[in-house]
């Protein structure tokens, strides 16, 4: 079964749509049936009907006459088959693995730190320019702007973190202007048990950085906060 958070393309984009807030009223059922084949196994019953399943679950999705999810409740079972479909990743044993989160507006990448050439899973924000907008002044708040719902963004991330061994996480810029910050507090918030597991934040100019350095430099950490060597 596919991980959400490794989908990417058209996929991606539908799964983008179902998360999002408000709720779209653009979401195609082409597009929901192709992104249901690609994370769990469908088929097609006597009756025209298709019934998904992913890790245990079952989705039974009926033929409908127009080509658009219409219902705001029809998108919300696609939105709670797809979150509790989810498969956990194989907790690694005691000390086993270091794990190293890169996240900023643009992208969070996900690294099994001990290994020097790790190739990172990859999570996408929505809309990566705009995702979060900061006011920086009261002429912007007294505009009543606000941030999107994060979940879209940061539930995927969480979910590849489940089972994790201790993680670390670096980023960029402080406080509201910082996707590291605003990850950190959501995910005391909506997933204690994965909040628990983080051993630390730092902030780091990552656009001038390597992976190969980003994971020397996560590796000297996990060295100097006494975690078990992998």
């Amino acid at each position: 079964m596919t991980s959400s958070a490794s989908l990417t393309g058209a996929h991606l984009r539908t799964y983008n749509t179902i998360f999002q807030h408000p709720v779209s009223h653009n979401l195609e059922w082409r597009a929901v049936r192709g992104l249901m084949g690609k994370l769990g196994d469908v088929t097609e019953e006597l009756n025209g009907n298709l019934k998904v399943m992913r890790n245990g679950r079952t989705l039974v999705l009926h033929p409908h006459r127009t080509k658009d999810v219409a219902e705001t409740e029809e998108l919300m079972v696609l939105r709670h088959f797809i979150e509790e479909s989810e498969g956990a990743p194989a907790a690694p044993a005691a000390g086993e693995a270091h794990w190293l989160l890169v996240i900023d507006h643009h992208e969070a990448r996900i690294f099994r730190s001990e290994t020097r050439d790790a190739v990172p899973q990859r999570v996408l924000p929505h809309e990566p320019e705009d995702y979060f907008r900061h006011a920086h002044n009261s002429k912007d708040f007294s505009r009543g702007q606000e941030k999107p719902d994060p979940n879209s963004y940061f539930g995927p991330v969480a979910r590849a973190l489940q089972g994790a061994g201790p993680i670390l996480i670096f980023g960029t810029g402080t406080g509201t202007g910082s996707e590291m910050e605003q990850f950190v507090a959501w995910l005391g918030q909506h997933h204690p048990d994965t909040a628990r597991r983080v051993i630390g934040s730092r902030v780091v100019d990552e656009s001038h950085l390597t992976e190969g350095q980003l994971l020397a430099k996560a590796r000297e950490f996990h060295v100097a906060a006494g975690a078990p060597a992998a």
